[in-house]
């Protein structure tokens, strides 16, 4: 359909005037939010230290991936010539001309790519150690130099756990604020218009809310026929999906309030025009997307508040998952479309009927998706396996291990001590070492500015410079829109000054995220000794573990 829809044009799709957005911005819109969870369940739980977040994290960040390619599918191809798709960014071109830096839309480009190249950093990084156990594995020559390649050269030693554990923690601390910004622009392409139904500053947290309850529902949806079918019942317990549940539930409660609260408003502030939006999405001609919507979700919730039993089935919950999927989709419709049909002048309405082409588009998108994650479980671990192995009870220490299992539902509270290295949880739990020494601790170094991460084999300290690249970053991206929209090219947009300081705040936060999460990890480590660990301690380890 994609070839089709260059080869032809994007008359075969079904938009007109006023509706100039249809499928393609509501595709966009949903696959955006479905690949929010990852990054909330892989980075937000992973700095609170969440050990249930093990079983399905894998899966939450292959699933982030794979939405954001189907994301940006939708904006390369609406804007028709997609040859000229190179003009969104910041490059010399043809015209000599620069994008314009206060438009909502090129947020998203920036927004958007930035999401997915962190998350992309984020889940490889998780994925390196694994890959090296795959590699050592491997039982053709093929795979073994494939997997030798993307292992990075991974031996497992104490070195190597130490950077990998600096590099997953600050590409964690940098990830999550991009939960909150990456939709939070995206509800500006339509919070700051004018348009009544779109003008509402509860959009973005409302966005965001509506994505991590959609991106919830889709990682049951994923991991619920993966735990039957690839026997995962034992990593993906009962207790993941209860807390899965209790996170939908509760964003699935702020979607309802966000709703509320725009039928509140619209009748509070007095505005015909957007009270009539309102009721038309209510009473018009697309009210049976609006109610789809609305009986979706709600009873949908109601199955996850039920009884036990019923939120223990895991069927259920797919069930569910799927229904709310189904629900966020129609939301999105309703909101682009219902406003754009029934504007300010009734002479300009117009009705919009989506074609066969955009509907098999859809559906492409989602065989995509599929496909995508299919090959992710065929050639990669679907499961974090040295997480996993990281949490799993000692096996000579019974007392351990069932307070664990009174606590978690399963064994998963210990430490093995055959585990490859000295993770912070284990380290954390056991309570070993020193204060200067114990895991988790934090000071301040007097001669550098940057944060100090102890390792809690007794490693001596080594920094993490985020804010000096984070702050070079951020001068850099004020510094190029000021030349570009306001020095090279002055463009004059509704009498807006040519410097504009609030519309430059989207683009420079997200180049902040990004330069800094590429080039944070100081090279103080490049110098260190290969073994800072005393060889007393590595006889007294091994005598121990002999």
């Amino acid at each position: 359909m994609v070839v089709y829809l260059i080869s032809t044009g994007v008359g075969v799709w079904g938009l007109n005037k006023p509706v100039s957005w249809g499928f393609d911005i509501t595709n966009f819109v949903f696959w955006v939010g479905i690949g929010h969870a990852g990054t909330l369940i892989s980075a937000i739980l992973y700095l609170f230290r969440q050990k249930w977040r093990t079983g399905i994290n894998r899966f939450a960040e292959a699933m982030t991936i794979f939405a954001v390619i189907c994301a940006l599918m939708f904006p390369g191809i609406h804007v028709g010539r997609i040859w000229l798709e190179y003009w969104i960014a910041p490059l010399p071109n043809q015209m000599s001309m620069w994008p314009n830096f206060r438009s909502p839309l090129l947020w998203d480009f920036f927004a958007v790519g930035t999401y997915f190249t962190v998350s992309l950093c984020f889940w490889y990084m998780g994925l390196i150690p694994d890959i090296a156990t795959l590699r050592d594995r491997a039982t053709s020559k093929v795979r073994q130099i494939a997997y030798g390649i993307a292992a990075l050269g991974w031996t497992g030693s104490n070195r190597h756990w130490h950077r990998y554990e600096r590099a997953y923690l600050l590409l964690a601390a940098l990830a999550t604020p991009l939960v909150l910004s990456v939709h939070s622009i995206v509800s500006f392409d339509f919070a700051t218009s004018m348009l009544p139904g779109w003008h509402a500053t509860i959009f973005p947290p409302y966005f965001v809310a509506g994505a991590i309850f959609g991106g919830f529902a889709m990682v049951l949806l994923l991991a619920v026929p993966c735990r039957q079918w690839f026997g995962l019942k034992d990593v993906i317990t009962p207790r993941h999906l209860e807390n899965m549940c209790k996170i939908l539930l509760a964003t699935g409660m702020m979607v309802g309030y966000a709703y509320a609260i725009e039928f509140f408003i619209a009748w509070y502030s007095g505005n015909p025009d957007r009270g009539f939006v309102f009721i038309n999405r209510a009473f018009g001609p697309y009210a049976w997307a609006y109610w789809t919507m609305v009986v979706l979700q709600r009873r949908r919730r109601r199955r996850c508040s039920g009884r036990a039993g019923r939120r223990s089935n895991p069927w259920i919950i797919f069930g569910v998952a799927a229904a709310v999927n189904v629900g966020m989709w129609f939301e999105r419709f309703v909101i682009i479309v219902t406003s754009l049909s029934r504007d300010f002048l009734p002479s300009s309405w117009n009705s919009y009927t989506p074609t066969w082409v955009e509907v098999l588009t859809l559906a492409g998108s989602f065989g995509l998706f599929f496909t995508l994650f299919l090959l992710f479980l065929r050639f990669l671990p679907m499961v974090a396996m040295a997480e996993v192995k990281a949490i799993m009870p000692a096996p000579h220490d019974p007392v351990r291990s069932m307070s664990a299992t009174r606590a978690t539902g399963r064994g998963s509270g210990g430490c093995s001590p055959n585990s490859p290295r000295p993770t912070i949880s284990c380290a954390r739990r056991r309570g070993s070492g020193t204060p200067a020494t114990r895991s988790g601790t934090r000071t301040r170094r007097s001669r550098s500015t940057g944060w100090t991460a102890r390792w809690a084999s007794g490693r001596r300290a080594c920094r993490i410079s985020f804010w000096p690249r984070g702050s070079r970053a951020a001068a850099s991206g004020l510094l190029m829109q000021w030349w570009m929209n306001a020095v090279d090219y002055p463009i004059i947009i509704s009498g807006k000054p040519f410097n504009s300081l609030p519309a430059d705040i989207p683009v420079t936060f997200e180049l902040t995220v990004l330069l800094a999460s590429l080039t944070a990890l100081h090279r103080d480590a490049d110098r260190q000794r290969p073994s800072a660990v005393p060889p007393s301690a590595l006889r007294r380890a091994a005598a121990s573990a002999g």
